[in-house]
């Protein structure tokens, strides 16, 4: 036992435990005390957000709406050459057709009825009016010179973007022409962020009032897809109102198309022709969430 006034062993003589028990009392006694600022209910403070008068952005949800292609895309050279061995190799490894069937047993008949020991009580269907083959064969050739497919082009004659039909083998994005300061601008269909809302709902929202209803299309996901923020213009930027931060979702259109607004005011382009349209900023982060198989081609 050590008495009052003796010298303290060194720290590598005592027990570990008790070695480290005393090294932290030492280092409290001399450290020095922390400010109560330091605490966690500063760290609380400090993340609630900006401080009065700082730089604030208008929170927007907008809407990526897609039309899919109505018919497929022409072939390219080598599709079609693969196209046509597959059905060779289908037609090769394939069964007879009943109309195959029906052929072979028209030739019979009339094999058996142009020998010279036919005898006509052995067939069936003497004195009936017999419709082969080559008869149905011959009406059904008159039936597709009749018959004239639609046009693929469609409204592209007219050069009219403001329709859904037109690309039809091609993907569409719906485009709205929004004023801004006193300038007009190209953008997908945005509103502003409400208390309360989701960014999602805020997206739908958008959809409902651009088309009062009558376009019925199906989000994927609640995430968005995309991010852009951008300053608005001098004449309108405020201390307390710099610019706006744009999410992106995307959605797929089931079914209507836009009626009640102008045909100047709103058109449906490929992912080739945005850059018709927006700007090289705002179309860089539009074209990052956004694939096209057509584009793709080689």
């Amino acid at each position: 036992m050590v008495g009052v006034g003796a010298e303290s062993p060194p720290t590598s003589a005592l027990p570990g435990h008790v070695a480290a028990t005393k090294m932290a009392a030492t280092w409290r006694r001399f450290a020095p005390a922390a400010p109560l600022s330091l605490g966690l209910r500063a760290l609380v403070k400090e993340s609630r957000g900006p401080e009065p008068g700082a730089a604030a952005w208008q929170l927007c949800g907008a809407v990526c709406l897609q039309r899919a292609a109505v018919v497929s895309r022409e072939k390219h050279q080598m599709e079609s050459a693969f196209a046509r061995l597959l059905e060779r190799m289908e037609l090769e490894k394939s069964l007879y057709s009943d109309h195959e069937l029906r052929v072979f047993e028209d030739e019979e008949r009339i094999r058996r009825r142009q020998a010279n020991d036919y005898d006509s009580d052995e067939d069936d269907d003497v004195g009936q009016d017999i419709v082969t083959s080559q008869d149905l064969e011959d009406m059904w050739e008159q039936k597709s010179r009749q018959f004239k497919a639609a046009d693929r082009v469609q409204d592209d004659i007219n050069k009219d973007r403001s329709t859904l039909n037109r690309k039809l083998d091609e993907k569409l994005l719906l485009l709205t022409k929004v004023k801004v300061a006193d300038e007009e601008i190209w953008l997908l269909p945005q509103s502003n962020w409400k208390p309360g809302e989701t960014m999602r709902q805020t997206a739908e929202r958008t959809l409902s009032t651009l088309s009062g209803n009558e376009l019925q299309a199906a989000f994927l996901g609640n995430a968005p897809s995309g991010f852009y923020k951008y300053k608005y213009p001098k004449a309108i930027r405020t201390s307390s109102n710099v610019g706006a931060k744009i999410f992106f979702f995307k959605a797929l259109l089931i079914s209507g198309d836009i009626k009640t607004r102008k045909k100047e005011d709103h058109v449906w382009v490929t992912k080739s022709e945005l850059k018709d349209y927006l700007k090289p900023k705002y179309l860089k982060q539009v074209n990052r969430f956004i694939f096209d198989s057509s584009t793709t081609r080689v």
